[in-house]
Protein backbone atom coordinates (compact mmCIF):
# COMPACT_ATOMS: atom_id res chain seq x y z
CA UNK A 1 0.00 0.00 0.00
CA UNK A 2 1.18 3.52 -0.77
CA UNK A 3 0.96 5.73 2.33
CA UNK A 4 1.50 9.02 0.53
CA UNK A 5 -1.79 10.76 -0.39
CA UNK A 6 -3.70 8.35 1.88
CA UNK A 7 -6.57 9.22 4.19
CA UNK A 8 -5.57 7.88 7.60
CA UNK A 9 -7.20 7.38 10.99
CA UNK A 10 -4.68 6.87 13.79
CA UNK A 11 -5.94 6.04 17.29
CA UNK A 12 -3.86 6.33 20.44
CA UNK A 13 -2.00 9.17 18.75
CA UNK A 14 -1.02 11.12 21.87
CA UNK A 15 1.49 8.71 23.36
CA UNK A 16 3.77 5.75 22.82
CA UNK A 17 3.74 3.99 19.47
CA UNK A 18 0.81 6.08 18.26
CA UNK A 19 2.65 9.33 18.90
CA UNK A 20 5.77 8.02 17.15
CA UNK A 21 3.62 7.05 14.15
CA UNK A 22 2.00 10.48 14.10
CA UNK A 23 5.42 12.10 13.86
CA UNK A 24 6.44 9.91 10.91
CA UNK A 25 3.13 10.16 9.07
CA UNK A 26 2.88 13.93 9.52
CA UNK A 27 6.08 14.31 7.52
CA UNK A 28 4.40 12.75 4.47
CA UNK A 29 1.79 14.12 2.06
CA UNK A 30 -1.32 12.58 3.57
CA UNK A 31 -4.41 13.50 5.58
CA UNK A 32 -4.75 12.23 9.14
CA UNK A 33 -7.39 12.13 11.85
CA UNK A 34 -5.39 11.78 15.06
CA UNK A 35 -7.42 10.23 17.86
CA UNK A 36 -6.91 10.09 21.59
CA UNK A 37 -8.97 10.23 24.77
CA UNK A 38 -6.82 12.98 26.31
CA UNK A 39 -7.28 16.30 24.52
CA UNK A 40 -4.28 18.14 26.03
CA UNK A 41 -1.82 15.38 25.19
CA UNK A 42 -3.31 15.05 21.70
CA UNK A 43 -2.86 18.75 20.98
CA UNK A 44 0.74 18.55 22.21
CA UNK A 45 1.44 15.51 20.02
CA UNK A 46 0.06 17.25 16.94
CA UNK A 47 2.13 20.38 17.59
CA UNK A 48 5.26 18.31 18.12
CA UNK A 49 4.67 16.30 14.94
CA UNK A 50 4.66 19.34 12.65
CA UNK A 51 5.20 18.20 9.07
CA UNK A 52 3.27 18.70 5.85
CA UNK A 53 0.28 16.45 6.47
CA UNK A 54 -3.15 17.81 7.30
CA UNK A 55 -3.93 16.58 10.83
CA UNK A 56 -7.42 16.74 12.30
CA UNK A 57 -7.75 16.05 16.04
CA UNK A 58 -10.54 13.87 17.40
CA UNK A 59 -11.02 13.33 21.13
CA UNK A 60 -12.87 10.11 21.78
CA UNK A 61 -12.96 6.84 23.70
CA UNK A 62 -12.15 3.88 21.48
CA UNK A 63 -13.89 1.59 23.95
CA UNK A 64 -17.28 3.21 23.25
CA UNK A 65 -19.21 2.35 20.12
CA UNK A 66 -20.80 5.78 19.88
CA UNK A 67 -17.37 7.45 19.82
CA UNK A 68 -16.11 5.05 17.15
CA UNK A 69 -19.18 5.66 15.01
CA UNK A 70 -18.74 9.43 15.43
CA UNK A 71 -15.11 9.05 14.38
CA UNK A 72 -16.13 7.34 11.15
CA UNK A 73 -18.77 10.00 10.54
CA UNK A 74 -16.05 12.63 10.86
CA UNK A 75 -13.72 10.70 8.54
CA UNK A 76 -16.39 10.32 5.88
CA UNK A 77 -17.27 14.02 6.00
CA UNK A 78 -13.80 15.55 6.47
CA UNK A 79 -11.70 13.08 4.47
CA UNK A 80 -14.41 11.59 2.26
CA UNK A 81 -13.27 8.13 3.26
CA UNK A 82 -10.53 6.17 5.05
CA UNK A 83 -7.79 4.26 3.26
CA UNK A 84 -5.76 3.29 6.33
CA UNK A 85 -6.83 2.71 9.93
CA UNK A 86 -4.08 2.21 12.51
CA UNK A 87 -5.49 1.10 15.86
CA UNK A 88 -2.92 1.91 18.55
CA UNK A 89 -5.29 2.82 21.40
CA UNK A 90 -4.97 0.44 24.33
CA UNK A 91 -3.83 0.03 27.90
CA UNK A 92 -2.67 -2.62 30.35
CA UNK A 93 -3.06 -3.70 33.94
CA UNK A 94 0.01 -4.98 35.77
CA UNK A 95 -1.26 -6.74 38.85
CA UNK A 96 -1.99 -9.92 40.70
CA UNK A 97 -5.61 -10.83 40.03
CA UNK A 98 -7.23 -11.21 43.43
CA UNK A 99 -10.52 -9.31 43.21
CA UNK A 100 -13.29 -9.84 40.67
CA UNK A 101 -14.32 -6.49 39.14
CA UNK A 102 -16.64 -6.96 36.17
CA UNK A 103 -16.60 -3.36 34.95
CA UNK A 104 -12.81 -3.26 35.08
CA UNK A 105 -12.56 -6.51 33.12
CA UNK A 106 -15.03 -5.24 30.54
CA UNK A 107 -13.20 -1.92 30.16
CA UNK A 108 -9.87 -3.40 29.04
CA UNK A 109 -11.55 -5.72 26.54
CA UNK A 110 -13.69 -2.88 25.16
CA UNK A 111 -10.67 -0.69 24.43
CA UNK A 112 -8.06 -3.30 23.49
CA UNK A 113 -10.21 -5.87 21.67
CA UNK A 114 -13.76 -4.87 20.82
CA UNK A 115 -12.85 -1.38 19.64
CA UNK A 116 -10.27 -2.47 17.05
CA UNK A 117 -12.42 -5.36 15.83
CA UNK A 118 -15.49 -3.16 15.48
CA UNK A 119 -13.44 -0.52 13.64
CA UNK A 120 -12.02 -3.17 11.29
CA UNK A 121 -15.52 -4.28 10.33
CA UNK A 122 -16.59 -0.66 9.84
CA UNK A 123 -13.63 -0.24 7.48
CA UNK A 124 -14.94 -3.16 5.44
CA UNK A 125 -18.41 -1.60 5.34
CA UNK A 126 -17.29 1.79 4.04
CA UNK A 127 -14.77 0.37 1.56
CA UNK A 128 -16.75 -2.30 -0.26
CA UNK A 129 -15.47 -1.11 -3.63
CA UNK A 130 -12.23 0.50 -2.53
CA UNK A 131 -8.91 -0.96 -1.34
CA UNK A 132 -8.03 -0.29 2.29
CA UNK A 133 -5.87 -1.51 5.14
CA UNK A 134 -6.38 -1.98 8.87
CA UNK A 135 -3.43 -2.16 11.27
CA UNK A 136 -3.96 -3.49 14.78
CA UNK A 137 -1.24 -3.16 17.39
CA UNK A 138 -1.35 -6.45 19.28
CA UNK A 139 1.59 -7.50 21.49
CA UNK A 140 4.22 -10.15 21.89
CA UNK A 141 2.12 -11.15 24.91
CA UNK A 142 -0.50 -12.43 22.47
CA UNK A 143 1.92 -15.32 21.91
CA UNK A 144 3.84 -15.48 25.17
CA UNK A 145 2.10 -15.31 28.55
CA UNK A 146 3.79 -13.14 31.19
CA UNK A 147 2.77 -12.95 34.87
CA UNK A 148 1.13 -9.69 35.86
CA UNK A 149 -0.31 -9.19 32.37
CA UNK A 150 -2.87 -12.00 32.22
CA UNK A 151 -5.75 -9.73 31.21
CA UNK A 152 -3.72 -7.60 28.84
CA UNK A 153 -2.28 -10.68 27.14
CA UNK A 154 -5.78 -12.11 26.78
CA UNK A 155 -7.03 -8.99 25.00
CA UNK A 156 -4.16 -9.15 22.54
CA UNK A 157 -4.41 -12.91 22.03
CA UNK A 158 -8.04 -12.36 21.05
CA UNK A 159 -6.90 -9.97 18.31
CA UNK A 160 -4.40 -12.56 17.11
CA UNK A 161 -7.03 -15.27 16.74
CA UNK A 162 -9.58 -12.86 15.27
CA UNK A 163 -7.08 -11.86 12.59
CA UNK A 164 -6.33 -15.45 11.65
CA UNK A 165 -10.00 -16.23 11.10
CA UNK A 166 -11.07 -12.90 9.64
CA UNK A 167 -8.38 -12.96 6.96
CA UNK A 168 -9.96 -16.16 5.63
CA UNK A 169 -13.14 -14.16 4.97
CA UNK A 170 -11.43 -11.23 3.24
CA UNK A 171 -10.93 -11.05 -0.51
CA UNK A 172 -7.39 -9.85 0.25
CA UNK A 173 -5.84 -11.12 3.52
CA UNK A 174 -3.31 -8.26 3.41
CA UNK A 175 -6.11 -5.85 4.31
CA UNK A 176 -5.41 -6.72 7.96
CA UNK A 177 -1.94 -6.28 9.46
CA UNK A 178 -1.14 -7.21 13.06
CA UNK A 179 1.86 -5.84 14.96
CA UNK A 180 3.52 -7.72 17.82
CA UNK A 181 5.75 -5.31 19.77
CA UNK A 182 7.75 -6.46 22.75
CA UNK A 183 8.19 -4.18 25.77
CA UNK A 184 8.25 -0.65 24.35
CA UNK A 185 10.07 2.06 26.26
CA UNK A 186 7.25 4.54 26.86
CA UNK A 187 5.05 5.52 29.79
CA UNK A 188 2.69 2.67 28.83
CA UNK A 189 3.98 0.17 31.37
CA UNK A 190 4.29 2.73 34.15
CA UNK A 191 0.62 3.66 33.72
CA UNK A 192 -0.40 0.01 33.86
CA UNK A 193 0.42 -0.57 37.52
CA UNK A 194 -2.07 1.58 39.46
CA UNK A 195 0.37 4.37 40.11
CA UNK A 196 3.36 2.11 40.68
CA UNK A 197 6.35 1.76 38.36
CA UNK A 198 6.08 -1.55 36.55
CA UNK A 199 9.19 -3.27 35.18
CA UNK A 200 9.50 -3.39 31.40
CA UNK A 201 9.11 -6.93 30.05
CA UNK A 202 12.41 -8.06 28.57
CA UNK A 203 13.63 -7.36 25.93
CA UNK A 204 12.71 -3.73 25.14
CA UNK A 205 12.64 -1.45 22.12
CA UNK A 206 11.81 2.18 21.33
CA UNK A 207 8.44 3.42 20.10
CA UNK A 208 10.18 5.01 17.13
CA UNK A 209 11.64 1.66 16.06
CA UNK A 210 8.22 0.02 16.25
CA UNK A 211 6.65 2.88 14.27
CA UNK A 212 9.22 2.54 11.48
CA UNK A 213 8.61 -1.22 11.33
CA UNK A 214 4.86 -0.65 11.08
CA UNK A 215 5.16 1.77 8.16
CA UNK A 216 7.51 -0.61 6.37
CA UNK A 217 5.03 -3.46 6.93
CA UNK A 218 2.17 -1.37 5.54
CA UNK A 219 4.11 -0.50 2.40
CA UNK A 220 5.12 -4.12 1.87
CA UNK A 221 1.57 -5.43 2.45
CA UNK A 222 2.73 -7.76 5.20
CA UNK A 223 0.26 -9.77 7.28
CA UNK A 224 2.25 -9.29 10.46
CA UNK A 225 5.10 -7.24 11.87
CA UNK A 226 7.45 -8.43 14.60
CA UNK A 227 9.68 -5.45 15.47
CA UNK A 228 12.01 -7.59 17.59
CA UNK A 229 14.16 -10.20 15.86
CA UNK A 230 15.04 -11.53 19.29
CA UNK A 231 11.39 -12.26 20.01
CA UNK A 232 11.05 -14.05 16.66
CA UNK A 233 14.07 -16.14 17.59
CA UNK A 234 12.43 -16.92 20.95
CA UNK A 235 9.28 -18.12 19.20
CA UNK A 236 11.32 -20.36 16.91
CA UNK A 237 13.33 -21.68 19.84
CA UNK A 238 10.10 -22.44 21.70
CA UNK A 239 8.98 -24.74 18.90
CA UNK A 240 12.19 -26.74 19.13
CA UNK A 241 12.97 -26.32 22.82
CA UNK A 242 9.85 -25.59 24.91
CA UNK A 243 12.09 -24.84 27.89
CA UNK A 244 12.94 -21.48 26.27
CA UNK A 245 9.40 -20.26 26.97
CA UNK A 246 9.50 -21.52 30.55
CA UNK A 247 12.83 -19.82 31.17
CA UNK A 248 11.51 -16.45 29.97
CA UNK A 249 8.36 -16.87 32.05
CA UNK A 250 10.39 -17.83 35.12
CA UNK A 251 12.47 -14.65 34.76
CA UNK A 252 9.35 -12.51 34.46
CA UNK A 253 7.69 -14.30 37.39
CA UNK A 254 10.64 -13.47 39.60
CA UNK A 255 10.48 -9.82 38.56
CA UNK A 256 6.71 -9.78 39.14
CA UNK A 257 7.04 -11.18 42.64
CA UNK A 258 9.75 -8.65 43.45
CA UNK A 259 7.54 -5.81 42.20
CA UNK A 260 4.55 -7.14 44.14
CA UNK A 261 6.60 -7.28 47.33
CA UNK A 262 7.67 -3.64 46.89
CA UNK A 263 4.07 -2.56 46.32
CA UNK A 264 2.75 -4.48 49.33
CA UNK A 265 5.62 -3.43 51.61
CA UNK A 266 6.61 0.10 50.50
CA UNK A 267 8.48 0.80 53.74
CA UNK A 268 10.81 -2.14 53.22
CA UNK A 269 13.90 -1.32 51.17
Amino acid sequence: MHIDQSRIVLTGAASGIGRALLGLLAARPCRIIAVDIQSDRLEDAIRAAGGQAEVIPYVGDMGKVEDIDALFDLALSALEGVDLLIACAGFAYYEKLEQAEWDRLARIFEVNTLGPIYAAIRMSEINRDHPYKVVMVASAMARLAIPGYALYGATKAALDRFAEGYRLELDDPARLLLVYPIGTRTGFFHRSARGQDAPYPWPTQSAEHVARCILRGIERDQLSVHPSRLFVALLLADRLFPLARHLEQAIELRRFRSWLHRVQHPAVK
